[in-house]
């Protein structure tokens, strides 16, 4: 899922939280059924400002299978009411997912982290993606860490991470999606992986959100 502000990578059993009036565009990688869901205003006021990734819990995903047989819910009726709160509640308490890859805003940082986004396997040092974006080193990393809050290194790794994702979700090995992606070998993208999630690839692409 992308808008101007970034991009987010939203695997199996885990959502994507989108507040109104933000544009969007979503690309699916692998077959794929989405469920939505859509909140009045005043229902979602307590619910995050901006965008991000949750894990959907068992008891969630049933919950929104369960809302989504019907065209609208009423909070006037009172069984419905109660779904809605509880669909809410259980919003508020899942975890987020560190999956956003947040976009600079200066024209010499994106122009750097484009060049990086069109090719994610991309192993030239930093150096010279900043000559070709006509600014030094030194530069850039100062606007990474100032428009998206990390080092141009770390948003590198993000990006990786989250290129390799989509590869494993459209069915690629682990091997072929490292290395695609830029690592090193398979064993540094895992390191990642599981630094970053807290389990290996094939174990998070064949679990639900809960780990079982």
């Amino acid at each position: 899922m992308r808008t101007s502000q970034g991009t987010w990578v939203v695997p199996t059993h885990r959502a994507v939280w989108i507040p109104a009036a933000v544009p969007h565009t979503i690309t699916m990688s692998g077959t794929v059924a989405m469920r939505t869901l859509y909140f009045r205003p005043l229902l979602a006021r307590t619910l995050p400002r901006g965008c991000c990734v949750l894990n959907v819990s068992p008891l969630l995903r049933e919950l929104i299978l369960g809302a989504c047989k019907f065209a609208t819910l009423k909070k006037t009726i009172k069984w419905q009411g109660h779904l809605i709160y509880v669909i809410i509640d259980q919003l508020k308490a899942i975890q987020m997912v560190a999956l956003q890859l947040p976009n600079p805003s200066d024209p010499r940082a994106l122009r750097v982290a484009n060049a990086l986004i069109a090719d994610p396997s991309d192993r030239r040092p930093l150096t010279h993606l900043c000559k070709a974006a006509g600014a030094s080193k030194r530069t850039v990393e100062r606007l990474f860490q100032q428009d998206v809050g990390m080092t141009c290194g770390k948003w590198r790794q993000q990006l990786r991470l989250m290129h390799a994702m989509r590869l494993l979700a459209e069915g690629a090995k682990v091997t072929y999606a490292a290395l695609e992606s830029g690592y090193s070998t398979p064993s540094a993208f895992i390191s990642m992986f599981r630094k970053t999630l807290g389990t290996t690839p094939t174990l998070y692409f064949r679990t639900d959100a809960s780990g079982k």
